[in-house]
């Protein structure tokens, strides 16, 4: 049995038909699904006890239980732990920024990435997530702030473009006129360079923002923090970014997470000068969360200064991401996995 909030508007309006349901039904209930966030059919209070009777039968709505939730005291940053219906386990991080609040949601239970300064990877992947699951991550977290979430990243544990069809529901819902109606340019989609997913998702005509997880600027250093690099080399991975630029005309964010020791010296910047020259793109420095899995540490704030502004002497557009959620365990996979 499906979540309903999983179909798209499309989807629903084809089931409706079958149901022998007039057409306006599916905005009806699409509304009360994405606008109004019910979690029961019962809720649904001007269609017929029959027709929220039927949809029993056909559908299911799950929402997500939150099991719990830790706060920042220094910035109000809230990072939630849910369960799923099949007992799973998932994170997502609601944080505030002084005019809009932006939510960060996991597209699996877990990752098989295996990125080596990565919690969420450490137990591998349990599973991935419906599109409802998805939504209700950013539902969940909005009914329990009670505040607005304006710009939404799919950055947390998974990798999305391996959850593909679901993430392409998700988009789809959250950015549906007649659902939360969120820009689509508020939508941020992480990869860490699923070379046919990023592909796919250019052709999509949706102008959601691609963010990929870099790294490392050689493809020797990134296989040995990302094995993915050995089935999808840099020079492709950064191919395919160019094609998603080209045919959306977004511009890509290249996340770096600086490793002391590792990817955070002037050979890497300038290696980096020659993987993007010519390349409009953004790249994010994320000084790397401690996991006591691997031993990693951030490079001093003078060090990642220098690093910051080598490339941008270099001509790169660089910022030094702002750290949220210090003092709770704010980084991927943490709080799920003190919890497993």
């Amino acid at each position: 049995m499906d979540d309903i909030r999983s179909l798209t508007k499309e989807e629903l309006a084809g089931r409706m038909k079958e149901l022998g349901e007039k057409s306006f039904r599916t905005k009806q209930i699409f509304c009360w699904l994405h606008q109004k966030k019910v979690c029961s059919f019962d809720d649904m209070t001007d269609l017929s006890k029959s027709l929220r009777s039927r949809l029993k039968e056909e559908f299911k709505l799950s929402p997500l239980k939150i099991k719990t939730f830790q706060e920042s005291k220094k910035d109000g940053t809230r990072k939630y732990l849910f369960e799923l219906e099949d007992g799973n386990l998932i994170e997502g991080v609601f944080m505030r920024y002084r005019d809009w609040n932006t939510v960060c949601i996991s597209s699996q239970a877990g990752c098989d990435m295996g990125c080596s300064f990565c919690a969420s990877t450490v137990e591998g992947c349990a599973g991935s997530l419906t599109a409802a699951e998805m939504l209700d991550e950013v539902y969940a977290m909005e009914k329990d702030t009670g505040e607005r979430v304006s710009d939404v990243v799919v950055m947390g544990s998974g990798e999305p473009l391996l959850n593909y069809d679901a993430l392409i529901s998700f988009i789809k819902n959250l950015t549906d006129k007649d659902g939360k109606n969120l820009s689509a340019r508020s939508v941020t989609v992480s990869t860490c360079g699923i070379v046919p997913g990023i592909k796919r998702l250019a052709e999509e005509s949706i102008p959601v923002n691609l963010a990929l997880s870099l790294h490392a600027p050689t493809n020797e250093k990134r296989r040995s923090i990302m094995p993915i690099t050995k089935k999808y080399p840099l020079e492709e991975v950064i191919r395919a970014c160019r094609y998603y630029f080209e045919k959306t005309g977004r511009r890509i964010t290249f996340e770096y997470a600086l490793i002391s020791g590792v990817n955070d010296t002037g050979g890497d910047a300038g290696e980096l000068k020659r993987l993007l020259t010519g390349f409009p793109c953004h790249i994010n420095l994320i000084p790397v969360n401690p996991v006591r899995e691997n031993g990693y540490r951030a490079p001093d704030r003078q060090k990642a200064l220098a690093f910051k502004n080598t490339l941008e002497n270099f001509g790169i557009n660089v910022t030094i991401r702002r750290e949220l959620g210090g003092d709770i365990d704010g980084a991927c996979g943490q709080l799920r996995r003190k919890h497993l």
